[in-house]
């Protein structure tokens, strides 16, 4: 099996990286030989994996957070169109946000991850792809393996990427902050949203999540119900209301314990399509992917069934 692993040196505060001759002897115990490749920028992750699928590389492991992982994913999902040979994905999670791993129940030892990976069954499962507004004003596109979401995540997002603190305190601290700073400021924002061939849903929202795994946000359960090879989304939608009163509740998400909140709607589909109503500029709300956000909607958003080999 030939393996490669795409290391993101900054992810966790380069937790990683400072113990990296630990990590190397753990993957070629039980790998053999590997190659690193490592990310310098945004997008990195993305391209080195398609370049180790495209050179027939069996195996890629992404090493780092929901970022670096999503980024592989996509990489190697382009080179499956392109090649229609599969690449599985294998996880070794670090970062500020690991919600899909932590829906996948992986250990948090590094040579136990790499044990279970080595040992692991390969299993389809789903992902989605998302188109959207980037920040220049084109549409743009990309694949996702666990949330997408907009409204007030999109705006956390970019504020816990910019938060110098970020890789030095834990992950849900940095999380629930930044959440609640940015749900005081967030303006709601009405938006027309359609699932499947359904009638059109208009909210004024907090946020809409298109969910494919089940946690989000450094540890928030946001879709307790969601499974990774199911064929379908949950979209959980969080409408208007007190704010004082939902910021009290945020603690309803980290154990799934929002499904009867009045203030919530979950549906499920196979295509969710989210568009601003009136003024395009206010409720143009920022979309976040897999923990980054890039632009913003209008968005369509589409499941793609046993899209993605993952060896967990």
């Amino acid at each position: 099996m030939k393996v490669g692993v795409v290391l993101n040196p900054i992810a966790g505060g380069g937790r990683l990286k400072r113990h990296w001759p630990e990590v190397a002897a753990s993957l070629k115990k039980h790998f053999g030989d590997f190659e690193l490749r490592e990310t310098q920028a945004d997008g990195d992750a993305e391209r080195l994996a398609l370049d180790l699928a495209a050179s027939g590389f069996d195996l890629v492991i992404a090493a780092g957070g929901d970022g670096t992982a999503s980024e592989v994913a996509d990489g190697l999902l382009q080179a499956f169109d392109e090649t229609g040979r599969t690449t599985e994905l294998g996880l070794l999670p670090c970062g500020t946000g690991i919600d899909f791993a932590r829906g996948l129940g992986l250990p948090r030892e590094v040579d136990a991850t790499l044990k279970h990976i080595a040992e692991a069954k390969p299993r389809k499962v789903d992902a989605g792809r998302v188109c959207y507004i980037d920040d220049h004003g084109a549409l743009a596109s990309r694949h996702f393996i666990n949330i997408a979401s907009l409204g007030m995540s999109g705006a956390t997002d970019r504020a816990v990427n910019a938060d110098k603190r970020k890789g030095k305190v834990s992950a849900k601290a940095l999380f629930f902050w930044r959440t609640v700073v940015e749900f005081v400021r967030y303006r709601f924002q009405d938006v027309s949203i359609t699932v499947d061939d359904g009638t059109p849903v208009e909210a004024r929202m907090a946020l809409v999540a298109v969910a494919n795994g089940k946690f989000f946000g450094g540890g928030m359960m946001i879709a307790p119900d969601a499974e990774l090879d199911d064929a379908q989304f949950d979209i959980v939608i969080l409408r208007a209301a007190s704010k004082l009163q939902l910021i009290r509740d945020i603690r309803l998400l980290y154990g799934g314990r929002h499904r009867n909140h009045p203030a919530i709607t979950i549906l499920r589909g196979k295509k969710v399509v989210v568009e601003p109503l009136g003024d395009v500029e206010k409720n143009g709300a920022l979309v976040d992917i897999d923990g980054e956000s890039p632009g913003r909607i209008p968005a369509t958003f589409e499941i793609l069934p046993g899209a993605l080999t993952l060896r967990y």
